[in-house]
């Protein structure tokens, strides 16, 4: 018999009767549960192993994925091992690049639609002429703040290959107090506007009047706000997806979200169950015939409100 740890060669050929070396690298951690792969997902909670702390993906740049906790605070942290979903580890792995999709003959351009959103050509989300693949722009000085987390993921799951191809970039509204203090940083003027989409805006509420504000101030004319008529921006996806006839009407009494979730039979207690129902919605989402019609007039109008005053560019 050979002693353990020796392997003898004949020429190129490893001949080896054991099923591996005790002593090998590795063999410390042998007993411990692997990580499984996982493709990071906007909305997904995570825990850091490391840290402990808990949140919402919120977004992923530069191999680092951002983290929201309930009280609104982001950390970052690198992508890969050391995570826990569902209090199972796992490594996060960056989604896989989209391929180009046939346009057909000279199709550069995202922007003609169809009023059926069908065809045998491809087609963006939103219902666009999908061009072929392009190389990453440089983002135009014009923004675009989406104001509620869902909100700007819906957004992004639908308009994202839209905007990419425009060069806007989308960032996230906290809230609409924050409005006057994003304005008077970001200096709008031509060639660097700002659009904001915000929620439920009620004429003579709170909100509306610090549009107004902000609107009639310095680079007003360079700001267009508006807002959708749902109460959250889970209404703007059309009730049939997820097989109701019509959104339930919730008492005022009750958190309207965990109104939805009870009459729909769904966990509702914690905001992971809120976080989870949202991607449940919005995984019914395939494109802007999944949409209410109000939504995506509003959407439609601020891409071509921070776009006018750049050409299209190739």
């Amino acid at each position: 018999m050979q002693p353990v740890g020796h392997t003898p060669f004949v020429g190129l050929l490893v001949v080896n009767r054991y099923s591996g070396d005790v002593l090998s690298n590795g063999w410390q951690k042998s007993h411990m549960t692997k990580s499984a792969d996982c493709v990071v997902e906007v909305g997904m909670v995570l825990e850091d192993a490391a840290s402990g702390y808990c949140g919402a993906v919120v977004r992923w740049e530069n191999g680092l994925v951002v983290l929201e906790d309930r009280k609104n605070k982001r950390r970052s942290f690198p992508i890969g091992p050391g995570f826990l979903l569902e209090g199972k580890p796992v490594a996060l792995k960056l989604p896989p690049r989209v391929p180009a999709h046939l346009a057909g003959p000279s199709t550069p351009g995202l922007k003609p639609k169809v009023a059926d959103g069908m065809g045998s050509i491809g087609r963006t989300a939103s219902g666009s002429v999908a061009g072929p693949a392009e190389r990453a722009k440089v983002a135009l000085p014009s923004r675009i703040y989406v104001e509620g987390r869902h909100d700007a993921e819906l957004v992004e799951k639908v308009w994202g290959d839209d905007l990419r191809h425009e060069g806007v970039v989308v960032e996230y509204l906290g809230g609409v107090d924050d409005l006057p203090a994003i304005v008077a940083e970001f200096a709008p003027e031509k060639g660097r506007r700002l659009g904001v989409l915000v929620d439920h805006l009620v004429p003579g509420s709170k909100e509306s009047r610090i549009v107004d504000q902000v609107t009639a101030g310095k680079g007003g004319a360079f700001v267009f706000v508006t807002g959708h008529p749902y109460i959250d921006i889970w209404q703007a996806v059309k009730p049939g997806r997820i097989g109701l006839k019509a959104w339930p009407q919730i008492p005022r009494s009750i958190e309207w979200k965990k109104g939805i979730c009870d009459h729909l039979g769904w966990p509702h207690e914690t905001q992971t169950d809120i976080a989870k129902a949202w991607q449940r919605i919005l995984g019914r989402v395939n494109g802007w015939a999944d949409l209410e019609r109000d939504l995506l007039t509003q959407v439609e109008m601020l891409i071509d409100f921070v776009t006018q005053d750049h050409q299209q560019r190739d």
